[in-house]
């Protein structure tokens, strides 16, 4: 059985985790549509913005948020103060850290589906007079559910596994913003505690393992279905 904290920590980290992948789902599929079927001036720089959370260290992006999203932040300070938004110090915060770390995840695994796509369908769709819009809703998207499912999945399990940004951006309270890793990172400050830090590791990976087993059975699952439409 799960003690209290354990169980505070896990339900607030897949809290904070479905809401980074909520956020993310339109932002990934709208990155990676643009990464993968338009060339523009700064496509460059914007793919390597894009992956830059992948190469810096978390640390560094909690510290960015904190300048930018802060209450007393260049964008943070507005919401506050205009629509009464606050992402400091609180597990919303926890959520936009756990979006910007795995972002790149999720645009890369819809990218490449994007690029896989046969885009003589899209092409005979348009000249059969379907708008840009319904061709990309009924035949672009459909055809990526695979690549935005193990996106989403990925990004999920990347989101359970925050710790530096999340601490440096929102800090680490218990019961707000103090997800599986801080409470791990208490116990293993704590002397004495080293029982409790294995038992949250232990959780860690069963979750872990659970989220990437169910991301495999629901991407076969939209292969299956995928491949039956096209042979209809």
């Amino acid at each position: 059985m799960l003690t209290e904290l354990e169980a505070e920590a896990l339900l607030l980290s897949i809290k904070v985790a479905f809401f980074a992948v909520l956020w993310l789902v339109p932002i990934g599929i709208v990155l990676a549509w643009l990464l993968a079927r338009k060339n523009f001036l700064g496509k460059s720089l914007l793919d390597s913005l894009i992956h830059l959370p992948l190469v810096l260290p978390p640390v560094v992006i909690g510290y960015l948020l904190l300048i930018l999203m802060g209450r007393q932040g260049v964008v943070g300070k507005f919401l506050n103060d205009v629509f009464g938004i606050s992402f400091s110090f609180s597990w919303k915060g926890a959520a936009l850290a756990s979006a910007v770390v795995a972002l790149p995840l999720m645009v890369r695994a819809i990218r490449l589906s994007l690029e896989s796509v046969d885009t003589r369908l899209e092409h005979a769709a348009r000249t059969l007079g379907a708008s840009p819009i319904k061709v990309f809703f009924t035949i672009t998207l459909p055809l990526i559910l695979p690549g935005i499912v193990t996106g989403t999945m990925l990004a999920f399990a990347r989101s359970l596994g925050e710790f530096g940004a999340t601490i440096t951006f929102v800090s680490n309270i218990p019961g707000e913003t103090q997800t599986i890793p801080l409470a791990m990172f208490s116990f293993i400050e704590t002397p004495g505690a080293e029982f409790e830090a294995a038992r949250l590791c232990a959780i860690s990976i069963v979750v872990a393992l659970t989220s990437l087993f169910v991301s495999e059975l629901l991407n076969r699952k939209a292969q299956r279905q995928l491949n039956g439409s096209v042979a209809r």
